[in-house]
């Protein structure tokens, strides 16, 4: 379905970004990239919907296709249309309109009165505390609301492929459960491909079907999801855990240096 090849980034003409990213997204499919803050996770998923084009970045190596189409050079407008749909970090609300205001914003991709009213219905049935909340205004609502409702005016484009960044950012465990488990049902129950970027190795890598892990724009390992949470390097980098099941802190776990396999 989705097919990156070896790419490489460059904002402004000078800064290397991406190092030869591969990765694949199959139809049906939940996939996990991972990786620490500035590893280019963002910046591959902006590659994909097109926003890179906006901030004075290009694809400038490989290519970006979905469904045997390249992408790489189309405006975000057209990825959308094409059934590709971004939820960005933070939300990205606008914040002085209602939920459902926000809801129907991303029905504009595809203006019909029949197919927002269901899409309506869909996204509050999937979220179902936005119901009372919908006159609400989007800057009042906490964390979990916003991230609902982002969620949901990302479905309310008709995406065949969702592309989450960060979902689980500044909300409480509880939230980030009941999030994760809403995303489960969008993919299993509305056919939605998910590709999703997280630093929460653990909730990801239960979700997710098969990960990549991203460090210094590169993918460094990939595999199945089951398989990669046992791996010795992923529970001892990204899970804080070493050999014998007992958690580290971050701050140490970060100086060490990577196995060579991850970078061969």
């Amino acid at each position: 379905m989705l097919k990156i090849n070896n790419i490489e980034v460059v904002y402004s003409d000078v800064i290397l970004v991406l190092r030869g990213v591969s990765l694949e997204v199959t139809q049906g499919q939940i996939v996990s990239l991972l990786g620490a803050n500035g590893a280019g996770k963002t910046t591959t998923l902006k590659a994909i919907s097109g926003l890179l084009l906006r901030e004075d970045g290009a694809v400038t190596r490989g290519s970006i296709e979905f469904d045997g189409e390249r992408l790489d050079k189309l405006p975000a407008e057209e990825v959308t249309r094409r059934g590709i749909v971004q939820v960005l970090e933070g939300r990205r609300l606008f914040q002085h309109l209602t939920a459902e205001e926000n809801l129907r914003v991303g029905a504009l991709v595809n203006p019909s009165q029949a197919d927002t009213k269901r899409l309506l219905e869909q996204v509050y049935d999937y979220f179902p505390a936005l119901t009372t909340l919908r006159h609400r205004t989007a800057g009042y609502l906490s964390g979990g609301e916003q991230q609902m409702v982002a969620i949901g005016r990302a479905l309310m484009a008709k995406p065949r492929l969702m592309l989450l960044d960060e979902p689980s950012l500044g909300l409480a465990p509880l939230l980030v459960q009941n999030i994760f488990e809403i995303i489960h049902r969008i993919n299993k129950e509305g056919g939605v491909s998910i590709l999703v970027v997280e630093q929460n190795a653990n909730v990801a890598l239960k979700t997710a079907e098969y990960a990549y892990v991203m460090e210094n724009g590169r993918i460094v390992l990939d595999g199945e999801a089951a398989q990669l949470s046992q791996n010795a390097d992923i529970k001892e980098f990204y899970l804080g855990l070493t050999q014998v099941g007992e958690r580290k802190s971050y701050r140490d776990v970060k100086h060490y240096k990577r196995r060579k396999r991850w970078i061969g």
